[in-house]
């Protein structure tokens, strides 16, 4: 997302007044939602969770812009699907129940006192909202390139705790992906995760235990952009 037209809000013209364009780079580097996403974090690390830091929100932020660049979607709805991924974990700095409805709150607020257009506001908080597999649907594209995006962050480097004595099992299976890629063959239309597991510190069933409303919901979203969902464990495809 390097070609970036711009690495901060620009002035448009808009209908009703003045809008801004906001990019992906402004809203990465601006101080405000960098307090927010770190306190998001410091928050779950208070209470055992996984990492939801910047590294968390910068790689969802990554793969929900190429999935939707490769399934052909506009560059700006790319772009967008890019600020839902930076923003969709803020609402852990208030509680972690119902967090992607109360960060859908909060990055409404900050994007309107950006100046970004109402349009583009409501598309991004209906992402966040819906990120959560428990309560949330691909309700628009963007939404639907969120959860597949975060669904896919399955890694050891998200566990805090090294001491494996102290693991539970959310914690062992993501320390158990040594890899995770999101393939995205836009030629079949087929979007697949791809998992190298190590099998000396999670069974494949433990894995299917954690993630397979996680899974269910990815393959929702897969359908919602025209595409089929596939999940590749060691070589092995399992659906």
């Amino acid at each position: 997302m390097s070609h970036h037209p711009s690495r901060h809000a620009t002035d448009t013209a808009h209908a009703g007044g003045d809008a801004h364009v906001i990019t992906y780079d402004f809203i990465r580097e601006h101080p405000k939602v960098r307090l927010y996403i770190r306190m998001a974090d410091a928050s779950l690390a208070a209470i055992g969770y996984t990492e939801h830091g910047e590294r968390h929100v910068t790689l969802v932020s990554r793969i929900a812009y190429n999935v939707l660049k490769r399934m052909g979607r506009p560059e700006r709805e790319c772009e967008l699907a890019a600020i839902a991924g930076m923003l969709h974990d803020i609402g852990n700095a208030v509680n972690r129940d119902h967090h992607a409805q109360t960060g859908a709150v909060m990055a409404m607020q900050l994007l309107r006192e950006f100046g970004m257009p109402d349009e583009e506001v409501l598309l991004v908080i209906a992402a966040i909202g819906n990120h959560h597999e428990n309560d949330g649907d691909p309700v628009n594209d963007i939404a639907a390139a969120l959860i597949l995006a975060d669904k896919s962050d399955v890694h050891r480097t998200r566990v805090r705790n090294a001491d494996t004595i102290k693991f539970d099992i959310h914690d062992r299976v993501n320390y158990a992906v040594e890899k995770s890629f999101l393939n995205v063959d836009e030629d079949q239309k087929h979007i697949t995760l791809e998992l190298t597991l190590d099998p000396a510190m999670s069974h494949m069933m433990e894995y299917f235990e954690i993630f397979m409303t996680r899974m269910l919901a990815s393959r929702k979203a897969a359908i919602h952009l025209g595409a089929t969902f596939g999940l590749v464990v060691n070589g092995n495809r399992l659906v």
